[in-house]
Protein backbone atom coordinates (compact mmCIF):
# COMPACT_ATOMS: atom_id res chain seq x y z
CA UNK A 1 0.00 0.00 0.00
CA UNK A 2 1.31 3.46 -0.90
CA UNK A 3 0.38 4.99 2.45
CA UNK A 4 3.47 3.35 4.00
CA UNK A 5 5.58 6.00 2.27
CA UNK A 6 6.46 9.07 4.31
CA UNK A 7 4.92 12.41 3.39
CA UNK A 8 5.88 15.89 4.53
CA UNK A 9 3.25 18.50 3.74
CA UNK A 10 4.10 22.19 3.53
CA UNK A 11 1.05 24.39 3.18
CA UNK A 12 0.72 28.14 3.24
CA UNK A 13 -0.39 31.26 1.40
CA UNK A 14 0.97 32.54 -1.90
CA UNK A 15 4.66 33.61 -1.84
CA UNK A 16 5.26 32.35 1.70
CA UNK A 17 8.29 30.45 0.44
CA UNK A 18 6.74 27.00 0.66
CA UNK A 19 7.80 25.98 -2.86
CA UNK A 20 11.46 26.81 -2.29
CA UNK A 21 11.49 25.15 1.13
CA UNK A 22 9.62 22.04 -0.04
CA UNK A 23 11.85 21.56 -3.08
CA UNK A 24 15.04 21.86 -1.01
CA UNK A 25 13.74 19.53 1.71
CA UNK A 26 12.79 16.95 -0.94
CA UNK A 27 16.22 17.21 -2.56
CA UNK A 28 17.98 16.82 0.80
CA UNK A 29 15.96 13.71 1.70
CA UNK A 30 15.91 12.23 -1.80
CA UNK A 31 12.10 12.36 -1.79
CA UNK A 32 9.72 13.02 -4.66
CA UNK A 33 8.33 16.55 -4.88
CA UNK A 34 4.80 17.72 -5.58
CA UNK A 35 4.00 21.35 -6.28
CA UNK A 36 0.23 21.11 -6.02
CA UNK A 37 -0.20 24.78 -6.79
CA UNK A 38 1.49 24.17 -10.15
CA UNK A 39 -1.26 21.68 -10.99
CA UNK A 40 -3.85 24.44 -10.71
CA UNK A 41 -1.57 26.82 -12.64
CA UNK A 42 -1.06 24.17 -15.32
CA UNK A 43 -4.80 23.62 -15.56
CA UNK A 44 -5.34 27.37 -15.82
CA UNK A 45 -2.64 27.60 -18.50
CA UNK A 46 -4.23 24.80 -20.52
CA UNK A 47 -7.65 26.44 -20.19
CA UNK A 48 -6.15 29.70 -21.43
CA UNK A 49 -4.46 27.99 -24.38
CA UNK A 50 -7.69 26.26 -25.32
CA UNK A 51 -9.75 29.45 -24.85
CA UNK A 52 -11.92 27.88 -22.15
CA UNK A 53 -13.67 30.29 -19.80
CA UNK A 54 -12.50 30.17 -16.19
CA UNK A 55 -16.16 29.90 -15.21
CA UNK A 56 -16.65 26.71 -17.26
CA UNK A 57 -16.22 24.31 -14.34
CA UNK A 58 -17.11 21.12 -16.24
CA UNK A 59 -14.69 21.74 -19.12
CA UNK A 60 -11.84 22.74 -16.84
CA UNK A 61 -12.41 19.63 -14.72
CA UNK A 62 -12.04 17.50 -17.86
CA UNK A 63 -8.68 19.15 -18.54
CA UNK A 64 -7.58 18.59 -14.94
CA UNK A 65 -8.38 14.86 -14.98
CA UNK A 66 -5.97 14.23 -17.86
CA UNK A 67 -3.29 16.78 -17.03
CA UNK A 68 -0.06 15.55 -18.74
CA UNK A 69 2.44 17.06 -16.32
CA UNK A 70 5.76 16.20 -14.66
CA UNK A 71 8.20 17.89 -12.26
CA UNK A 72 11.76 17.32 -13.49
CA UNK A 73 14.79 18.80 -11.66
CA UNK A 74 12.93 21.93 -10.67
CA UNK A 75 11.21 22.31 -14.03
CA UNK A 76 7.46 22.10 -14.65
CA UNK A 77 6.67 20.12 -17.77
CA UNK A 78 3.37 20.11 -19.65
CA UNK A 79 3.69 17.15 -22.01
CA UNK A 80 7.13 17.90 -23.55
CA UNK A 81 6.85 21.66 -23.10
CA UNK A 82 8.87 23.34 -20.32
CA UNK A 83 6.36 25.81 -18.87
CA UNK A 84 8.24 26.64 -15.66
CA UNK A 85 8.19 30.38 -16.37
CA UNK A 86 4.75 30.37 -18.00
CA UNK A 87 2.99 28.99 -14.93
CA UNK A 88 4.64 31.59 -12.69
CA UNK A 89 3.17 34.52 -14.58
CA UNK A 90 1.00 36.73 -12.39
CA UNK A 91 -2.02 36.37 -14.70
CA UNK A 92 -1.82 32.58 -14.49
CA UNK A 93 -1.54 32.77 -10.71
CA UNK A 94 -4.72 34.82 -10.53
CA UNK A 95 -6.48 32.41 -12.90
CA UNK A 96 -5.32 29.42 -10.83
CA UNK A 97 -6.72 31.00 -7.68
CA UNK A 98 -10.06 31.44 -9.45
CA UNK A 99 -10.37 27.84 -10.65
CA UNK A 100 -9.13 26.49 -7.30
CA UNK A 101 -12.51 27.40 -5.76
CA UNK A 102 -14.35 25.12 -8.24
CA UNK A 103 -15.25 21.84 -6.46
CA UNK A 104 -15.21 19.70 -9.62
CA UNK A 105 -11.76 20.92 -10.55
CA UNK A 106 -10.41 20.20 -7.07
CA UNK A 107 -11.98 16.74 -7.14
CA UNK A 108 -10.44 16.01 -10.55
CA UNK A 109 -6.95 16.83 -9.26
CA UNK A 110 -7.12 14.80 -6.04
CA UNK A 111 -6.25 11.43 -7.61
CA UNK A 112 -3.43 13.03 -9.59
CA UNK A 113 -1.95 14.46 -6.40
CA UNK A 114 -2.23 11.16 -4.54
CA UNK A 115 -0.34 9.40 -7.35
CA UNK A 116 2.83 11.33 -6.44
CA UNK A 117 3.14 9.36 -3.17
CA UNK A 118 5.87 6.86 -3.97
CA UNK A 119 9.03 5.41 -2.40
CA UNK A 120 11.08 6.61 -0.65
CA UNK A 121 8.75 9.48 0.27
CA UNK A 122 7.15 12.73 -0.82
CA UNK A 123 7.31 16.40 0.05
CA UNK A 124 4.10 18.11 -1.06
CA UNK A 125 3.46 21.83 -0.96
CA UNK A 126 0.21 23.66 -1.46
CA UNK A 127 -2.76 24.91 0.48
CA UNK A 128 -4.58 21.74 1.56
CA UNK A 129 -1.90 19.04 1.43
CA UNK A 130 -2.00 18.33 5.16
CA UNK A 131 -5.68 19.00 5.72
CA UNK A 132 -7.26 17.25 2.72
CA UNK A 133 -4.89 15.34 0.44
CA UNK A 134 -2.46 13.73 2.91
CA UNK A 135 -4.11 13.94 6.36
CA UNK A 136 -1.89 11.07 7.57
CA UNK A 137 1.35 12.89 6.69
CA UNK A 138 4.42 12.18 8.83
CA UNK A 139 4.98 15.91 9.32
CA UNK A 140 2.68 18.85 8.57
CA UNK A 141 4.04 22.37 8.24
CA UNK A 142 2.07 25.57 7.72
CA UNK A 143 4.43 28.19 6.33
CA UNK A 144 3.34 31.79 6.69
CA UNK A 145 4.74 35.31 6.36
CA UNK A 146 3.38 38.84 6.38
CA UNK A 147 1.85 40.15 3.16
CA UNK A 148 4.59 42.77 3.03
CA UNK A 149 7.38 40.20 3.31
CA UNK A 150 5.77 38.00 0.66
CA UNK A 151 5.22 40.95 -1.67
CA UNK A 152 8.86 41.95 -1.27
CA UNK A 153 10.01 38.47 -2.30
CA UNK A 154 7.66 38.40 -5.27
CA UNK A 155 8.84 41.90 -6.28
CA UNK A 156 12.48 40.80 -6.30
CA UNK A 157 11.63 37.67 -8.31
CA UNK A 158 9.79 39.70 -10.95
CA UNK A 159 12.47 42.38 -11.20
CA UNK A 160 15.17 39.73 -11.60
CA UNK A 161 13.18 38.35 -14.54
CA UNK A 162 12.93 41.79 -16.09
CA UNK A 163 9.22 42.10 -15.31
CA UNK A 164 7.97 45.44 -14.01
CA UNK A 165 6.15 45.33 -10.69
CA UNK A 166 4.55 47.63 -8.12
CA UNK A 167 4.85 46.82 -4.41
CA UNK A 168 1.46 48.30 -3.48
CA UNK A 169 -0.26 46.28 -6.18
CA UNK A 170 1.53 43.11 -5.11
CA UNK A 171 0.50 43.55 -1.46
CA UNK A 172 -3.08 44.23 -2.50
CA UNK A 173 -3.14 41.19 -4.79
CA UNK A 174 -1.71 38.89 -2.10
CA UNK A 175 -4.21 40.08 0.50
CA UNK A 176 -7.08 39.53 -1.95
CA UNK A 177 -5.83 36.02 -2.73
CA UNK A 178 -5.48 35.25 0.99
CA UNK A 179 -9.06 36.35 1.60
CA UNK A 180 -10.35 34.34 -1.36
CA UNK A 181 -8.38 31.21 -0.47
CA UNK A 182 -9.24 31.29 3.24
CA UNK A 183 -12.99 31.79 2.73
CA UNK A 184 -13.65 29.41 -0.16
CA UNK A 185 -16.09 26.56 0.45
CA UNK A 186 -13.79 23.84 -0.92
CA UNK A 187 -10.73 23.18 1.25
CA UNK A 188 -10.16 26.70 2.60
CA UNK A 189 -6.60 27.77 3.37
CA UNK A 190 -5.89 27.06 7.04
CA UNK A 191 -3.38 25.06 9.09
CA UNK A 192 -4.11 21.33 9.09
CA UNK A 193 -4.83 19.56 12.33
CA UNK A 194 -1.47 18.89 13.99
CA UNK A 195 0.44 21.26 11.69
CA UNK A 196 3.42 23.23 13.00
CA UNK A 197 3.31 26.95 12.17
CA UNK A 198 6.54 28.36 10.73
CA UNK A 199 6.67 32.11 10.11
CA UNK A 200 9.28 32.93 7.45
CA UNK A 201 8.92 36.73 7.57
CA UNK A 202 12.26 37.20 9.31
CA UNK A 203 14.23 34.07 8.40
CA UNK A 204 16.02 32.84 5.29
CA UNK A 205 14.97 29.92 3.11
CA UNK A 206 17.99 27.96 4.37
CA UNK A 207 16.95 28.49 7.99
CA UNK A 208 13.40 27.36 7.16
CA UNK A 209 14.70 24.23 5.41
CA UNK A 210 16.93 23.34 8.35
CA UNK A 211 14.02 23.79 10.75
CA UNK A 212 11.77 21.49 8.72
CA UNK A 213 14.50 18.85 8.48
CA UNK A 214 15.03 19.07 12.23
CA UNK A 215 11.30 18.60 12.89
CA UNK A 216 11.18 15.67 10.47
CA UNK A 217 14.11 13.97 12.20
CA UNK A 218 12.35 14.44 15.54
CA UNK A 219 9.12 13.03 14.10
CA UNK A 220 10.96 9.96 12.82
CA UNK A 221 12.65 9.42 16.18
CA UNK A 222 9.32 9.60 18.01
CA UNK A 223 7.61 7.08 15.72
CA UNK A 224 6.59 3.87 17.50
CA UNK A 225 8.66 0.86 16.41
CA UNK A 226 6.95 -1.52 13.98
Amino acid sequence: MTNKYAVITIDGPTASGKGTVAHRVAKHLGFHYLDSGALYRLTALMAQRKNISLDDEASIAVLARALPCRFVHGHVMLEDDDVTDDVRAEAIGVAASRIAVLPEVRKALVDLQLSFRNAPGLVADGRDMGSVIFPDASLKIFLTASAEARASRRYKQLIEKGISANMEDLVKDLMERDARDSTRAAAPLKPASGAIILDTSEITAEQAVNQVLEWYAEAQESKPSQ
